[in-house]
């Protein structure tokens, strides 16, 4: 991935960083063997930033809009075994990344507005 588009494209850039916390948080979690909550976690937070990244090359607005609901799907998976995470006993802290992830949701939601009412505007 080039440096360049991550930098200029704050989605890319945001859920690129919160892959990499989540990859830390996984590796923490498989060392303390809690594997099945680990690999669910896993892959729905890097694939965030894997259908953020496919939409910069979506066909049509629509497409694009679609894509980026499959990565506010994701989020919203994500949250969810965060959540299962931070209330289950003996399990690191994962304050962290709920507060990043909010804040990627927080653009996805902001991306997927424009989206809609630019394409309502434009007749598309």
């Amino acid at each position: 991935m080039q440096t360049e588009l991550l930098e200029k494209n704050l989605i890319l850039k945001l859920s690129f960083d919160f892959s990499l916390m989540v990859i830390a948080y996984c590796e923490k979690l498989e060392q303390e063997r809690k594997f099945v909550i680990g690999n669910q976690l896993l892959r729905s937070g890097t694939s965030i930033g894997a259908n953020a990244m496919e939409a910069q090359n979506a066909e049509s607005k629509a497409d694009f809009i679609h894509k980026m609901k499959l990565a506010g799907k994701e989020a919203d998976e994500t949250q969810y075994w965060l959540l299962l995470c931070k209330y289950s006993k003996n399990y690191p802290d994962c304050d962290t990344l709920m507060s990043k992830l909010e804040e990627v949701t927080k653009v996805i939601n902001k991306i997927l507005a424009t989206s809609r009412r630019n394409r309502i505007t434009s007749g598309t």
